[in-house]
């Protein structure tokens, strides 16, 4: 069974940074896109960035210049830096991948619990 942990959220003042983990462990074989997410009360989910295995990544207009994703094939983990944190930024963000494991034919869309970010005014 494949699980996808989250990590590094918290409460932090605006302008602050924070850095957000997400490691999948399980019986993996690949995993291609992975993805940050967030969702605010009330709101839809929101796609925030995308990093593909070949480390091309692609941002929400909201976060360009503010928010880097990276990743650590070895380890499978995704990484999020966000720097320059607003009060709009506040959400759960939640992580995703596109995983193969060694018992299935193809892919599979998995996500994370959830991780909280506050940022205060």
């Amino acid at each position: 069974q494949v699980q996808l942990v989250e990590s590094g959220g918290g409460l932090v003042q605006a302008g602050g940074s924070l850095r957000l983990s997400c490691a999948a462990s399980g019986w993996i074989f690949s995993i291609n896109a992975m993805r940050w997410y967030r969702q605010s009360p009330g709101k839809q989910r929101d796609l925030v960035a995308t990093i593909t295995s070949g480390h091309i990544t692609n941002y929400a207009d909201s976060v360009k210049g503010r928010f880097t994703i990276s990743r650590d094939n070895a380890k499978n983990t995704v990484f999020l830096q966000m720097n320059s944190l607003k009060p709009e930024d506040t959400a759960v963000y939640y992580c995703n991948a596109d995983i193969k494991q060694f018992s299935t034919t193809r892919e599979y869309e998995y996500w994370g619990q959830g991780t909280q970010v506050t940022v205060s005014s």
